[in-house]
């Protein structure tokens, strides 16, 4: 009958500790990686967190029930950038409609920036859907140079199927300007 040697089983055992937690660290580090996409992806399906949905147009129609849409832009601390968001629009839900950002660079230097959005309520992230939008495309305005950035969007009619939105009447969008290392 073979004896084991009693000071291989606990150089065995240390060794599949050791490979265990060397595989569980690499596998946060890849999680940590892909979350970032993950949440993002999550978001766009779910609408959570106000997130806007992307379409290429509104084929489900438009209803005789109406949504105020109310405009908003908030600019970091430091960029002197001012934005004036388009006034409210009132349509009929799943109306495709324009509206126009202007932004001016009230510095003497060029400046550049992007922009991230959100929704609220949040629930109505779903059910925004945005057709052409300047979010996350960096935007590079010269020394006290203006510019216009559209945005072009509808309501998802699918919005009145929610009970838990029918009493809604009010969805602002709202941009948080960003500064970029280019500018």
């Amino acid at each position: 009958m073979a004896t084991i040697d009693p000071a291989v089983a606990p150089r065995r055992s240390n060794r599949k500790i050791v490979i265990s937690a060397a595989a569980f660290a690499l596998f946060m580090l890849g999680m940590s990686f892909a979350a970032v996409p993950l949440y993002d992806l999550f978001c766009r399906v779910t609408g959570y967190g106000g997130t806007t949905q992307i379409a290429g147009s509104n084929g489900k129609g438009v209803l005789d029930r109406e949504m105020a849409v109310r405009f908003d832009a908030t600019i970091s601390p430091g960029l002197p950038l001012r934005v004036v968001p388009s006034r409210v629009e009132t349509d009929p839900i799943g109306m495709t409609r324009t509206v126009v950002y202007r932004a001016t660079n009230m510095s003497n230097q060029p400046i550049s920036t992007t922009a991230s959005f959100n929704v609220t309520p949040d629930a109505t992230g779903i059910y925004f859907n945005k057709i052409e939008c300047f979010c996350f495309t960096e935007q590079t305005l010269a020394p006290h140079e203006s510019v216009e950035m559209p945005v072009t969007y509808f309501v998802d009619p699918d919005i009145d199927l929610d009970t838990e939105l029918r009493t809604i009447q009010h969805i602002t969008l709202s941009y948080t300007f960003h500064h970029t290392e280019r500018g």
